[in-house]
């Protein structure tokens, strides 16, 4: 399986982090080993000092596509979840400023959170879905899939576009603002309309 990742897809994350706003998705890639395991907590790497929490509403494809119309991409999932895309902030500040890829800062080992999922059929509308996360009890990142620049089928439309999208694939749908340093002994939980889909302990 494959993680596709959208960049800039919320208006106050783009203004927070002093981006510019894009004409099309921002599209970088995880590999399967930026998969966290589960009941393993989420280490800092120790070439960063600057790891932030970027929390997303995740999309697991079922079947395989390409060049799929909009208008026909709800058939391709049915499942939605919950993720972290820890991000290496100082690292990627770096490359960014020496014009070079993000890899190192987006898709380092155990980069990526990824909860157990929930059948689509469990809400009335995907447009209009409550999620957050809390760090040590406290609420420090909260979204609506309202508030996408691109939607859930317009993003599968697009990504389809370039690569083929396959059974079990995964994509990270953009965070909100919020986005902060994680410390050691953090506790990060994620929610979906107020269920709690995940709870990482950060070393």
């Amino acid at each position: 399986m494959k993680i596709i990742c959208i960049g800039r897809n919320y208006a106050d994350h783009i203004s927070e982090l002093k981006n510019e706003r894009p004409s099309e998705p921002v599209i970088f890639m995880k590999p399967d080993t930026a998969i966290l395991p589960k009941q393993t907590p989420f280490v800092i790497p120790e070439f960063s000092n600057d790891v932030h929490h970027e929390v997303e509403i995740l999309v697991k494809i079922n079947k395989v596509g390409k060049y799929i119309d909009s208008k026909f991409a709800h058939k391709y999932y049915d499942q939605i979840g919950l993720g972290i895309d820890f991000t290496a902030r100082d690292l990627q500040a770096d490359l960014k400023s020496k014009g070079l890829p993000w890899e190192k800062a987006k898709a380092f080992d155990h980069s990526a959170i990824i909860s157990d999922f929930l059948s689509k059929k469990n809400f009335s509308s995907l447009e209009n879905i409550n999620f957050e996360l809390t760090n040590n009890g406290k609420v420090v990142q909260s979204g609506n899939t309202s508030q996408m620049l691109w939607k859930i089928d317009e993003l599968i439309a697009y990504v389809s576009q370039y690569f083929t999208l396959k059974t079990g694939d995964v994509i990270f749908t953009g965070t909100p603002a919020g986005v902060a340093k994680v410390q050691p002994d953090d506790v990060l939980e994620g929610f979906i309309e107020g269920e709690q889909l995940f709870k990482i302990q950060v070393k």
